[in-house]
Formats: structure tokens, sequence, C-alpha cells
């Protein structure tokens, strides 16, 4: 998957600069600042965990299900983890709040996995 990771990696990245733009020009005045904040850290997670799935895919390691978990919780984590608060600082019912947790549990997964694939990288 390392391949696709890479493209979605990029793919996530862009989309972070876009919607940090957006939240810094477009929703200034229309949010509240409590809102604005959580939109913030919903960037801020995006674009770091960006940066690890594109790392995870550029890595020279054989492929191993670590790695490859590595990569799907990445993924799974922004979705779930930015996607939600993207939504609650726009307006979303409360209940979305319930994906945040969920989300932020797959972005430690794709951590501790890559710290598994680091650890069983032949040298």
């Amino acid at each position: 998957m390392s391949r696709a990771a890479g493209i979605i990696a990029a793919a996530f990245a862009a989309a972070g600069v876009m919607l940090g733009a957006f939240g810094a020009h477009a929703l200034r005045g229309r949010i509240d600042d409590a809102a604005l904040q959580i939109w913030h850290t919903a960037v801020e997670y995006q674009m770091w965990h960006a940066l690890a799935l594109l790392c995870v895919s550029a890595m020279r390691l054989r492929s191993t299900r670590a790695l490859r978990l590595s990569e799907i919780a990445f993924v799974i984590g922004i979705l779930l983890f930015c996607g939600s608060l993207y939504a609650l600082a726009l307006g979303a019912p409360r209940w979305f709040g319930m994906l945040t947790p969920v989300g932020g549990v797959a972005l430690i997964a794709g951590w501790v996995s890559l710290v598994l694939a680091l650890l069983r990288r032949d040298t």
C-alpha cells in the first residue's frame, strides 16, 4: 500500500493547507472562537499525520503487516479524528464527538504499529 499511502498522504496534506486557509479566512467571524480553535486543532492533527503517513509510505522497509497497519490506521485516524472535529466546528450534532476518540485511538495505533515495524526492521 506504500504508493497508495503516499498519494493519500499528499492529498491529506494539500487538503490540510486548504482547510487551514478556509478556517483562517472564510470561517473567521462566522463561527465563534471555540469552534475556530476546534477547526485549528483538526488542521494541525491532519497535517502532522499526513506527514507521518508520507514518511511511512516512503520508508524502504520490507512490507510488513505492522507497516501496512500503520498506514491504514493513520488514514482512518485522520478521517475520523479530524473529520469529526471539522464537523463539530461547523455545528454538527454533538454525537459526532463520539467519533473523535475513535479516530484518536486509530492515530495512536498507527504510531504503535510504526514502532513495531521499526523494531522488526532488518539492518
